[in-house]
């Protein structure tokens, strides 16, 4: 779950970590309130999950309710690269004398958590990395030990702060972890950091990525899970419970394991194809998921064929066949499917399927030939529409 400015804020507040004192608003009467409650100058800033709102004209600072009310009536509404404001973080100003740049996130290849800290906050550290990768110092922190405030103050050492700094930003830091670990992120990430004339150091801007399979772990995640962006695809999918993400192609893929889904992605790139979704249904293959998930793929103006591709494992392979055929009599389904059966009793599933075959339900033995099928089925309805 990627979080609203205004939702990371509020989070970090949480742990202790110092925030711009503000509140988020949808209407200008709202903006111009909390404003007058904080005391000016305040910045009126565009809530959206996508960069550049500074370029675009979401982010303004105004010195005034008059400011405040002319700044909240422009931005409320704006559209910035596909995403309308419908809500905006009113804040109070801050004097700024530098900027840095910290985060936590998971090295997946080391098995590690790394912290990244630069002095050169403020921009996308991306362009950092490209242009002065010695700008960024890395820490590797072991979760088991979990980090220490030596290891803290050596790391804001080796990524040169300004010294006075050095305190506000170790127990900035030190919070930022806690956060990120008892908070189950996979990113928490705060650019700027700032450091105020008086020295003091505190989170200007925040983003935030949860884990949302750790709701279980925090029930108050459920707000955030509200305010997600999902297309319509996708709302569907998360109504059903299904890991689901949309995309641009016109194979629909259904499989059972998110790395047997990935798979199924790249052999239907591979092929000539282009896949419209990754759709893992997990463990079970039942009538009542397989409906699910046929229904998230039919409602896909672009899907032009189906590949279901299963590997059977717990879920034992004539389970999965009359869950497809189950499903099947629930769902209208506009597009030829493509079935590769496999995996514990694979051939029971395969002989409940031959009995129902057709040009709308086809079976290949192997996935690569069952992609092949369902690319070839693609292309030749891509002349109709649905």
């Amino acid at each position: 779950m990627d979080l609203f400015e205004y939702q990371g804020k509020k989070w970090f507040a949480q742990y202790g970590i110092p925030v711009s004192d503000g509140d988020a608003v949808t209407t200008v009467d709202e903006a111009v309130a909390v404003a007058e409650r904080i005391g000016f100058p305040v910045v009126v800033k565009a809530q959206v999950q996508v960069g550049g709102r500074g370029k675009a004209g979401g982010i303004k600072l105004a010195s005034d309710a008059a400011e405040t009310r002319k700044h909240a009536s422009n931005i409320l509404d704006m559209d910035i690269k596909g995403h309308r404001v419908d809500v905006v973080w009113v804040e109070k100003a801050s004097d700024i004398d530098e900027e840095y740049y910290a985060s936590f996130t998971l090295d997946r290849a080391a098995k590690l958590h790394l912290g990244m800290l630069s002095a050169q906050g403020g921009v996308e550290i991306e362009e950092v990395a490209a242009n002065d990768p010695d700008a960024i110092a890395k820490i590797h922190i072991d979760p088991v030990d979990g980090l220490t405030e030596q290891q803290c103050r050596e790391w804001v050492a080796a990524a040169k702060l300004n010294p006075k700094a050095t305190e506000g930003a170790v127990d900035i830091l030190m919070k930022l972890y806690t956060a990120y670990v008892d908070g189950d992120a996979d990113l928490a990430e705060i650019n700027p950091l700032i450091l105020t004339p008086d020295g003091r150091v505190h989170a200007l801007d925040a983003k935030v990525s949860l884990d949302d399979n750790s709701v279980f772990r925090h029930p108050e995640y459920k707000e955030y899970d509200a305010t997600q962006l999902r297309d319509a695809r996708e709302a569907m999918a998360h109504e059903r419970n299904l890991q689901y993400v949309g995309l641009e192609g016109s194979v629909g893929i259904i499989a059972n394991g998110a790395g047997l889904a990935m798979s199924t992605v790249d052999i239907v790139s591979q092929v000539g194809g282009a896949p419209a979704n990754f759709l893992d249904i997990g463990g079970g293959a039942n009538a009542d998921v397989m409906a699910g998930a046929l229904e998230v793929i039919n409602s896909d103006k672009n899907v032009r064929s189906i590949f279901i591709n299963i590997f059977g494992g717990i879920t034992k392979g004539e389970e999965v066949a009359n869950g497809i055929l189950a499903a099947l009599e629930r769902v209208d389904i506009d597009s030829p499917i493509v079935v590769r059966l496999d995996g514990t009793n694979a051939d029971e599933g395969r002989e409940i399927l031959s009995a129902h075959l057709s040009d709308a339900l086809q079976m290949q033995p192997t996935m690569l030939e069952a992609a092949r099928k369902a690319v070839e089925l693609a292309a030749a309805s891509s002349g109709g529409g649905k």
